[in-house]
C-alpha cells in the first residue's frame, strides 16, 4: 500500500492483508529492548555520577546524562518509520562555530534537548512497558480463546478448560465456538494494535519532531543570519573601497602626476600631443575610480557617519537639495549604509525621472527608529517596482528589519520614507 502512515492505511479494505499490522506490532514490541537499555544506562549513569560527584568528577557526567535525550532522540525518529513514513527531521540546529564547546552550548540552549530528555525519561520507565503490555493485551485475549480446546485436551482432560482464567467450558462445542471468536478478534487486534501505534507515534513526534515553536526558532536564526551576511557584506564593501582608495586610486594620481611632467618638459609636437592626450585620459580614469569608490562606500559615511554623507550626496546633485538631518550620535553601520544608498538612490531618481525643481532630505533618530525622508516637486508617478533601482534597497532594508514606503500620486509631489529601528553605538560623530 502506498499510505504514508498507519492512520491513512487503517480505514482501507486491505489494511489486514497489507503490512502495516505487522508494522505496528513491530513498533510496539521494538520499544522494550530499547527501553531496557535506555533504563540501565540511566541508573547505570546516574548512580556513578552521584556516587563520583562528592570528588567533582561525577559532575561532567551527570551533565552528560541531560543529553542522552540526543541519541534516543535520534533513535526514536528512526522508529517511527516503521509506522509514519512523514519525514521526521532533527529539530536540533547547526551550532554557530566549529567546536565541541559551541555544539554543548548550541545543544543546552535548545528547547529540542531538554524535550528529548524528558521523553527519555517517560520512554525507560512508562511508554516501553506500556508498548509491551498493549501488545500482550491486545493478542492475548484472542490468542487465549483460540487455545481454549487444545487446554480442553491438554489440561481438562476432554471435559472442561479456563477460558481467561474467568469461566470455564464443558462441552467441545463451546470450546471451538470461544475459539471461533478468538480467530475473529484477531482481526480486529490487528486494527487496535495499528491504533495504538498510531497514538504512540504521534506522542513520540510531539517530542521529538520539529513542531511550529522550533519551526520559529529557525526562521528566527534564519533573520540572524540574513543580518550577519548584511555586516558582512558591508566590511567586504569598505575593504574593496580601502583597497581602491589606497592602492589603485593612488597608482593612477601618481600617473597623472607623472605624465603632467612629462607633457611639460616635452617639446611642442607629436609627442607632446600624445602625452596630453594620455594626461586627460588618465584623469578621466582617475574621476571615474572616484566615482566608483564614492558609490562602493563612501568614505565620509566611514569616518563621519550619515548625516555628513547624506549632505555630501546632496551637494552633488544636479537639482537644488535642503538637507535637515539631527543626527548626533553614530549608528550601527549597517543601518547608515542601507539609509545612505536609499537616500542616493533617492535623489538619483527625483534627478533622472521627476522633473523636480527643488528636493528636500530630512532625517533623524527617535524613539529607537532612523528615519529619512525625501520629498521633491516633481510630477509624482513613481514606483518602486517600475525599475526604480529601489527593490533592492527594501529587501535590504527589511533585513534589517526596517520598512520603506514611497508616496507619489501623478501629478507630485513624491515622498519616500525609509524607517530602521537601531540604537546609537559608540562610535563619535
Amino acid at each position: 500500500m502506498r499510505s504514508l502512515n498507519v492512520w491513512q492505511a487503517l480505514p482501507r479494505s486491505g489494511y489486514l492483508l497489507s503490512a502495516w499490522p505487522w508494522r505496528a506490532a513491530g513498533y510496539l514490541l521494538s520499544s522494550a529492548p530499547v527501553g531496557i537499555l535506555v533504563l540501565l544506562a540511566i541508573v547505570l549513569g546516574a548512580a556513578v555520577g552521584s556516587a563520583l560527584a562528592v570528588v567533582l568528577i561525577g559532575l561532567p557526567l551527570l551533565a552528560l546524562l541531560a543529553l542522552s535525550g540526543l541519541p534516543v532522540g535520534a533513535l526514536e525518529r528512526r522508529r517511527l518509520r516503521l509506522v509514519d513514513r512523514r519525514p521526521a527531521p532533527t529539530p536540533h540546529r547547526v551550532p554557530d562555530e566549529p567546536g565541541l564547546l559551541a555544539w554543548g552550548r548550541t545543544r543546552f540552549r535548545e528547547q529540542a534537548t531538554w524535550r528529548e530528555l524528558g521523553y527519555t525519561l517517560a520512554f525507560a520507565t512508562v511508554l516501553w512497558p506500556f508498548d509491551l503490555l498493549a501488545f500482550a493485551m491486545v493478542l492475548g485475549v484472542p490468542a487465549g480463546l483460540v487455545a481454549t480446546p487444545v487446554l480442553m485436551a491438554t489440561v481438562g482432560d476432554g471435559e472442561e478448560a479456563p477460558v481467561l482464567k474467568m469461566w470455564m467450558v464443558t462441552s467441545w462445542p463451546e470450546a471451538f465456538a470461544v475459539a471461533v471468536v478468538g480467530l475473529l478478534l484477531f482481526g480486529v487486534s490487528g486494527y487496535v494494535i495499528g491504533a495504538v501505534a498510531v497514538a504512540r507515534a504521534e506522542l513520540a513526534r510531539l517530542l521529538i519532531v520539529p513542531q511550529e515553536a522550533d519551526l520559529g526558532e529557525k526562521v528566527t536564526e534564519l533573520a540572524r543570519s540574513r543580518v550577519r551576511l548584511v555586516d558582512a557584506f558591508e566590511a567586504e564593501r569598505r575593504r574593496i573601497e580601502r583597497d581602491l582608495h589606497d592602492g589603485a586610486q593612488q597608482r593612477i594620481v601618481a600617473l597623472t602626476m607623472a605624465l603632467g611632467l612629462a607633457r611639460l618638459d616635452a617639446p611642442p609636437g607629436p609627442l607632446a600631443d600624445q602625452l596630453a592626450k594620455a594626461h586627460d585620459e588618465a584623469g578621466k580614469a582617475l574621476a571615474e575610480l572616484r566615482e566608483l569608490i564614492q558609490g562602493i562606500h563612501p568614505k565620509v559615511l566611514a569616518d563621519f557617519g550619515v548625516g555628513a554623507a547624506v549632505a555630501d550626496a546632496a551637494d552633488r546633485s544636479v537639482i537644488p537639495v535642503d538637507v535637515s538631518v539631527d543626527l548626533s550620535q553614530r549608528l550601527p553601520e549597517a543601518v547608515e549604509a542601507a539609509a545612505y544608498f536609499v537616500v542616493c538612490e533617492a535623489l538619483a531618481n527625483v534627478a533622472k525621472h521627476s522633473g523636480a525643481r527643488r528636493a528636500e532630505v530630512v532625517g533623524r533618530h527617535a524613539g529607537g527608529w532612523l528615519t529619512f525622508e525625501v520629498r521633491d516637486d516633481g510630477c509624482g508617478g513613481a514606483a518602486a517596482q517600475q525599475g526604480s533601482g529601489l527593490t533592492g534597497l527594501a529587501d535590504r532594508v527589511s533585513v534589517l528589519d526596517g520598512r520603506l514606503t514611497l508616496s507619489s500620486p501623478a501629478g507630485g509631489p513624491t515622498l519616500l520614507r525609509v524607517e530602521i529601528p537601531c540604537e546609537p553605538t559608540e562610535r563619535s560623530v
